[in-house]
This record gives C-alpha cells, sequence and structure tokens, in this order.
C-alpha cells in the first residue's frame, strides 16, 4: 500500500469504520463464501490488509486461525479492542513481517483495490512467500471488463478483470481454483468478484 493510500485511510479511519467495521456491512453472499473457504484452510489463515478487524474476529469466532495486519493505527487499534484474544500486526502486504511458508491461507479481501498493475505483483509475491506450499489464496476485488483506474471513496482504486488477474496471479506461482462475481444494485452497481487460488507446489 503506497503512503498515500495509508495516510487517506488513516485520516477518514472513523469513517471507514462506522460504514463498514462490522459485518453488519457484508453481503450476505460474501460472508457464505469466505467462511466456507476459511473452514477448509488447515492452519493459520492471514487477513491481509485487515483494516478494522472484523472479519479476523468473525473468522476467529468460528473457530479459524487467524491473524490480521493492517498499516493503519487506527484500524488495529480499533480491530484489537474490539476482538479480543485476536492477534493484530502493524504491516504492508508488500513487505510482510511473517516467516517463509508460515501460513495456510491468505484472505486479501478488497486490500489489493489500490494496488495498480505496477505494484501488484508486489503483494501477490509476498502472499505466496509466505504461504505453505498448496496454501489457499482467497481475493476480493472490484471486477471490471480491464484494468483501470476508478475514483474510490477514500482514494484511488483499480478494476481488474478476472483474467487479467489470473494471469498476474500465475506469474507469482498461483493456480486459480475459481472465480465467483456477483452484481450490486444501483445506485452504485459496481460488480465484485473474488478469485480463490492455491499457491504452486
Amino acid at each position: 500500500m503506497a503512503m498515500n493510500v495509508q495516510a487517506a485511510y488513516a485520516d477518514r479511519a472513523d469513517e471507514y469504520i462506522a460504514l463498514l467495521g462490522s459485518m453488519q456491512s457484508v453481503h450476505p453472499s460474501d460472508e457464505h463464501l469466505v467462511s466456507g473457504w476459511s473452514a477448509q484452510v488447515e492452519g493459520l489463515v492471514l487477513d491481509a490488509g485487515c483494516g478494522p478487524g472484523h472479519w479476523a474476529g468473525h473468522l476467529a469466532a468460528q473457530g479459524v486461525r487467524v491473524l490480521g495486519i493492517d498499516q493503519v493505527a487506527a484500524f488495529l487499534e480499533h480491530a484489537r479492542a474490539a476482538h479480543e484474544g485476536v492477534s493484530f500486526l502493524e504491516g504492508s502486504i508488500d513487505e510482510l513481517p511473517l516467516a517463509d511458508g508460515s501460513v495456510a491461507g491468505v484472505l486479501a479481501w478488497y486490500s489489493l483495490i489500490h494496488h495498480d498493475p505496477d505494484t501488484i505483483h508486489r503483494a501477490l509475491d509476498e502472499f505466496a512467500r509466505v504461504l505453505e506450499p498448496g496454501g489457499a489464496l482467497l481475493i476480493g476485488f472490484f471486477v471490471g471488463a480491464d484494468v483501470e483506474p476508478f475514483d474510490h471513496a477514500v482514494v484511488r482504486a483499480w478494476h481488474w478483470s478476472p483474467d487479467a488477474l489470473g494471469e498476474r496471479l500465475a506469474a507469482a506461482g498461483f493456480e486459480v481454483i475459481e472465480t465467483h462475481t456477483r452484481s450490486v444494485p444501483q445506485p452504485q452497481p459496481r460488480p465484485h468478484s473474488t478469485i480463490l487460488a492455491r499457491r504452486s507446489i
């Protein structure tokens, strides 16, 4: 995450937490998908770019071993207070403070949306590094017909086509297993997509 992205989220952390910092803001199909995916992961799940920590707290409550990492101190302060017993670390998903092969799954839920085509490989390479061979990756992102920027509410973000993101995943050593897409009704019909991938053995 670039410094300007980190600063932009820090400036609006309270607003973001109020609007999106709980599972009440999560679409039911997303909750079903992420929960089902995490239940199949045998070992530690990294919530990469965990924000206010609601996903990490949710998964922990389901019995998943989970660790949240984020760069925004205000998000981590909220996460630690709201989800006691869950571990959260300060750090960048472009340079994870974790050992090679130390996690069994990585959840990157909209934490890659501000990475442009020239920088997204950094996070994907880090995910591959910290995942054990055969480890699972789940990415949530805004889908488009092409790779193109758009005006996100906080700071510029990117649409990715599943094929384009899949190519980047393959280059980082991942095999794409499944892709899901759902649309959001008006007034913001911004299609969402998820990719389930596996680190190649």
